[in-house]
């Protein structure tokens, strides 16, 4: 099976990215099995140099010049759009809205057959960049807590990991780009967060006015002693509340104790780094890492090497892993095929609680994933249970059925996704509940997570199974 070619583009509040992947694909099982095509094998090929991200206002980009700068960069990495199989796109920060993400994919649609084109919110943007730095896959080989903090130019990304798990993330107004600032130090541009910050420490900062290293180490200091708090390294005081970013989940560690932490963000590479120049970008982000580098928070908490720093929340590629679904399943004909449907997926203790009849969190979650990732619809993805008893279904089709019809808009269908054969049984019960407010797909056999993507295929083998394609984000 031949090698296809991937491009990611990350568009983010300060600056903007591509790189492009090689990846290898096969089918991993024998010849006489239903075929499964996996990845197995990723190459970064070309990386773009950092673009400022192009806006015509503080909020909107400019659609255009990201054509111009993607135009430029397949011409410098030598390929066309022609070679291009496949492709995806990530808008993060304050970037990361409705009419971006429309004129994006308007302007770049010609640079890919297949664009997946995701506005990330806060959270789900911290999840993203903990994933790419490598914190993810830490926190699963060494069955342990570790934690993200994505340093940029806008905000901190903060994620939780609990042996793969999400158990905390949130975002806060902290990042290298907050005061812009002329070579004799001139202030260009504080950011309303840094003037909260500067005024706790008994700094002055104005547009217009020079400042000194001193006083612009005293705002950093404070920074970094912020996210320590954040972290759990200290008491908490309320400027950590007046620094949340809006839309954001508050951080709660729920307990649990951070054991290792990975940075990333433009700011990392900033981190541990000897300056020959204190303020060499024209901001603060220099000297927020020595900031962070010395300050409590990496002397409390072992770090871990990360991946990816500022390419963290770069998408590699949306590939394209090939399945077929079981064959005892549920579906309305007229739906399929359906593509780019984000992912929610479900926790096994988040699973339990609905068979339990206690699934009162998810209407909320629901919510939360449709405003963070900007959909209308999602799959609702889960690992599913072994011989289930009725009641127990009974149970899980109330608790699903309820939170989806309440939390989907108006027409939406309810599309769910399992791993353990019981979509038969669960679409029939989800039908005879919804009583025909919103179409049904239940299929199972399949594997989703967080993130991904899902294409739905038209049914094959006279409507026995649906082929699907999981489109995983692949990350720098």
């Amino acid at each position: 099976m031949p090698d296809i070619l991937s491009v990611g583009i990350d568009i983010g509040t300060s600056t903007t990215q591509l790189v492009f992947s090689r990846i290898t694909m096969e089918n991993t099982v024998g010849f006489f099995a239903v075929p499964k095509v996996s990845i197995v094998d990723k190459q970064v090929v070309y990386k773009s140099k950092v673009h400022l991200t192009p806006l015509t206002t503080p909020v909107l980009i400019d659609g255009e010049a990201i054509r111009e700068i993607v135009a430029e960069e397949f011409r410098l990495a030598g390929y066309t759009p022609a070679d291009v199989d496949t492709g995806a796109v990530i808008i993060t920060g304050e970037s990361a809205r409705k009419e971006n993400a429309a004129a994006v994919l308007e302007k770049l649609s010609g640079f890919a057959g297949e664009f997946v084109v995701s506005t990330a919110g806060p959270d789900l943007e911290s999840i993203i960049a903990g994933k790419g730095s490598g914190a993810f896959q830490y926190s699963m080989d060494d069955h342990c807590t570790a934690a993200n903090l994505d340093i940029g130019g806008g905000t901190t990304n903060i994620v939780v990991f609990d042996d793969g798990e999400v158990v905390g993330k949130g975002c806060l107004d902290i990042g290298g780009r907050l005061v812009r600032l002329k070579r004799d130090l001139e202030v260009e541009r504080v950011s309303p967060s840094a003037a909260r910050i500067a005024e706790a420490v008994g700094v002055t900062l104005e547009p217009g006015r020079r400042t000194s290293l001193p006083d612009l180490e005293k705002v950093t200091d404070k920074m970094a002693d912020l996210l320590a708090q954040a972290m759990g390294c200290k008491p908490q005081e309320p400027l950590l509340r007046q620094v949340q970013t809006p839309g954001s989940s508050w951080l709660d560690l729920a307990g649990k104790e951070v054991r290792h932490l990975c940075f990333s963000g433009g700011v990392a590479d900033c981190i541990g780094t000897r300056l020959e120049e204190p303020v060499p970008y024209g901001d603060i982000g220099a000297l927020l890492g020595r900031s962070v580098a010395n300050g409590l928070l990496a002397r409390k908490i072992p770090g871990i090497q990360s991946k990816e720093t500022i390419r963290a929340t770069v998408v590699g590629a949306g590939t394209y892993t090939t399945s077929i679904s079981g064959s005892t399943i549920a579906y309305a004909r007229e739906l399929l095929p359906l593509k780019n449907v984000p992912a929610l997926k479900l926790s096994d203790r988040e699973q339990a609680d609905c068979f339990a009849g206690e699934g009162a969190f998810l209407e909320e979650k629901l919510r939360w994933f449709l405003e963070q990732s900007g959909a209308e619809r999602l799959v609702l993805a889960l690992p599913g249970k072994n011989d289930p008893g009725y009641q127990e279904l009974k149970a899980l089709t109330a608790c699903l059925a309820g939170a989806l019809d309440r939390a989907l808009p108006a027409g939406a269908p309810v599309l769910v996704v399992l791993e353990q054969d019981i979509a038969k049984a669960l679409g029939m019960l989800l039908e005879a509940v919804l009583r025909g407010r919103r179409r049904v797909v239940c299929i199972d056999g399949i594997k989703v997570e967080q993130g991904d993507y899902v294409d739905l295929g038209k049914p094959v083998l006279d409507g026995l199974v649906v082929p699907v394609v999981v489109k995983t984000l692949l990350f720098g």
